[in-house]
C-alpha cells in the first residue's frame, strides 16, 4: 500500500499532547509566580529576589519535557520507520519480489532512525534554552515595569501583569515567526517538527525496503486539495537514486519474466526526476496529503485525478487558522488572574468555535478535529 506522511499523524499527536501540558504548566508557573504577593507595597522587591527560584523550576519543566519528548520520538520514529516497510510489503506482497521482501527479517532501520532521532535532538535543543529565558524574561519586564508604574500613575500591577500575560499566551510560548511569517506557538511548532521527522522516517523505512529487493522507482499520488509545493509533482514517476531532472528510460516489464530463450522485454518509462529532488522542492511538506507507492513498469498504472470537491487549499488553511485562534484564547484563559478575565477569553473561545462550526457546516469535505483545537488544559 502507499506510504504516507499523514501515516504518522498519530505519533506527531502523541508528542505533541507532552508540549501542551508544559506550556500550560509554564503559564501556570508564572501566573502564580506574578500573582502571589501582588498587594503587598514590596512585591517588586521581593520579586526580583525570587527570579532565581523561578528559573529553577522552569528548568525543571523544560528538562523533563526534553527527556519525555526525546524519548517519545525516538519510540514514534522506529514505528514510522517500520509502518513504512510494511507498507511496501503489502503493496508488493502479491508478486515474487513481494514475497521475498516479506521474508527479511530486518531490525527497526538502526541508521535511518538513528540518524534522524540525532537530527530532530539538534534541532529541538536550542527550544529548551529559548524557554528559560523566555518565562524569565517576561517576569523580569513585568516586574521592572509594575516597579515605575505607581509612580507613573499609569496602571495597577495586577493589570501590567495580566497585560504580559496576555500577550505571552497570544503568542504562545517561544512564539515566533518563521521565514514564511508564519507564527508558531511551542506546541504547534514541536507538532509540526515532528511529523516532518516521522514522516521523513515513514517514507525511508519504505523506499529502503523497495531498494532492498531492486525496486528504484515510485509514484506520487494525485490527491484532492494539494498545495501549491506538491503540485508539479502529482501523479508523476521518481528515480529512488541517480542524477536530478527529467528523462525517459528503459526499464524491464515487472511481469513478464521473459521465456527460455528470449530476453525480458522492456518498457518506457519518463521520469520526472528524483525522489530526493521533489523532497527539496517540498513534497512531502508537513500536512502534506500525497502518498508514493512502488512503481513496477509495465504494471502499475498512474493515479487518477480524484474528483474535486468544493473546497480549496485556501479553505482548508482557513480551518488551520480558526483552530489556533481557539488554541490562543484557551492559553489566555490558563493565564487569566482575575474572573473578568477568564470570562473575556471563554468568551473568545466560543465565538471563534461558532466560526469553526459554520466554516465546516459551508464547506462538505471539511472534518473538524476536536484535538487540534485542545489544549491540555481543557481536557
Amino acid at each position: 500500500m502507499p506510504v504516507s506522511p499523514e501515516d504518522a499523524a498519530d505519533l506527531a499527536a502523541a508528542v505533541r499532547a507532552l508540549y501542551d501540558d508544559a506550556e500550560i504548566a509554564l503559564l501556570d508557573r508564572l501566573r502564580r509566580a506574578l500573582a502571589e504577593g501582588i498587594e503587598s507595597p514590596l512585591w517588586a522587591e521581593i520579586k526580583l529576589r525570587s527570579i532565581g527560584d523561578l528559573r529553577a523550576a522552569v528548568e525543571r519543566i523544560a528538562a523533563a519535557l526534553q527527556q519525555d519528548a526525546d524519548g517519545a520520538v525516538a519510540r514514534a520514529l522506529t514505528e514510522a520507520y517500520d509502518r513504512g516497510r510494511q507498507a511496501a510489503v503489502a503493496e508488493l506482497g502479491g508478486l515474487d519480489v513481494g514475497r521475498e521482501l516479506q521474508a527479511r527479517r530486518v531490525l527497526p532501520g538502526a541508521p535511518a532512525v538513528d540518524r534522524l532521532a540525532a537530527s530532530w535532538a539538534s534541532d529541538s535543543r536550542p527550544l529548551y534554552a529559548r524557554i528559560t529565558r523566555v518565562i524569565t524574561d517576561v517576569f523580569r519586564d513585568v516586574v521592572t515595569r509594575v516597579a515605575a508604574g505607581p509612580l507613573l500613575g499609569t496602571e495597577t500591577r495586577r493589570q501590567a501583569s495580566q497585560r504580559a500575560l496576555n500577550r505571552l499566551a497570544a503568542r504562545g510560548i517561544t512564539g515566533f515567526t518563521d521565514r514564511a511569517d508564519r507564527s508558531w506557538d511551542m506546541a504547534s511548532y514541536a507538532e509540526m517538527a515532528v511529523r516532518s521527522v516521522t514522516a521523513r522516517a515513514g517514507v525511508e523505512g519504505h523506499i529502503d525496503a523497495l531498494a532492498e529487493i531492486g525496486v528504484g522507482l515510485v509514484v506520487v499520488s494525485d490527491a484532492p486539495l494539494e498545495c501549491p509545493l506538491c503540485r508539479p509533482w502529482e501523479g508523476e514517476i521518481l528515480a529512488l537514486s541517480g542524477l536530478p531532472g527529467p528523462r525517459t528510460v528503459r526499464e524491464p516489464h515487472a511481469a513478464d519474466a521473459g521465456g527460455l530463450y528470449r530476453r525480458r522485454p522492456t518498457v518506457p518509462v519518463h521520469v520526472v526526476g528524483t525522489l530526493a529532488e521533489a523532497r527539496a522542492a517540498g513534497l512531502f511538506h508537513p500536512n502534506c496529503r500525497h502518498s508514493l507507492s512502488a512503481y513496477l513498469p509495465g504494471v502499475t498504472r498512474r493515479p487518477q485525478a480524484p474528483p474535486t470537491p468544493g473546497t480549496t487549499y485556501e479553505d482548508v488553511q482557513r480551518q488551520r487558522a480558526i483552530e489556533r485562534h481557539i488554541r490562543r484564547w484557551k492559553r489566555q484563559h490558563a493565564a487569566a488572574l482575575t474572573d473578568p478575565e477568564r470570562r473575556a477569553a471563554s468568551a473568545k473561545v466560543r465565538y471563534w468555535q461558532a466560526e469553526m462550526r459554520a466554516h465546516v457546516a459551508a464547506h462538505e469535505h471539511l472534518r473538524r478535529s476536536p484535538r487540534r483545537e485542545q489544549t491540555r488544559a481543557a481536557r
